[in-house]
């Protein structure tokens, strides 16, 4: 694969540019949009939709899920990441989060955690039903963030069978 000059493989600035195509862009809005509309939030009233794109250019879509015992609840961002790692991807190049609100609003501290596991080149888009999308890097979202640099060498994860 050809390295380019700034580390990255030809094949990842390939799929971080489809990850900018704005039509690209506006499909995985619409799925985020679409996922709100099923979030089960009888108990704050804020829904959340999201759509992850892998680096292998597949797409996952998550909802908030509440529950009576607000500690069990998840969040739509975490849905639609643990939904990619379940389908075999692991590292994410864009996420989108929609919440039918006037303002974007950002991942809870939870969440830029996983997607900091999963994708420490993420583009995390905000978007809402009043401002402009809001598009930040998970790495300005997540300063000083904390991962597996940060524990001790263990054991490898084993092999996943194809």
């Amino acid at each position: 694969m050809l390295a380019l000059t700034d580390g990255r493989s030809a094949l990842d600035r390939n799929h971080l540019i489809h990850a900018m195509n704005p039509a690209s862009r506006r499909s995985l809005l619409d799925m985020a949009r679409d996922a709100a509309a099923n979030a089960y939030c009888k108990y704050s009233g804020f829904a959340v939709g999201a759509a992850v794109r892998s680096v292998g250019g597949r797409v996952f879509v998550g909802c908030n899920v509440e529950n009576a015992s607000y500690g069990l609840t998840s969040c739509a961002e975490r849905n639609a990441i643990f939904a990619m790692i379940a389908a075999g991807e692991r590292e994410i190049a864009e996420i989108v989060v929609y919440t039918p609100t006037d303002q974007p609003t950002a991942p809870c501290g939870a969440c830029r955690q996983v997607i900091w596991e999963f994708g420490r080149d993420a583009v995390v888009v905000m978007a809402c039903d009043g401002a402009p999308e809001r598009e930040q890097s998970i790495r300005e979202l997540l300063p000083d963030a904390f991962g597996a640099d940060n524990l001790s060498p263990g054991e490898p994860e084993p092999a996943r069978p194809r």
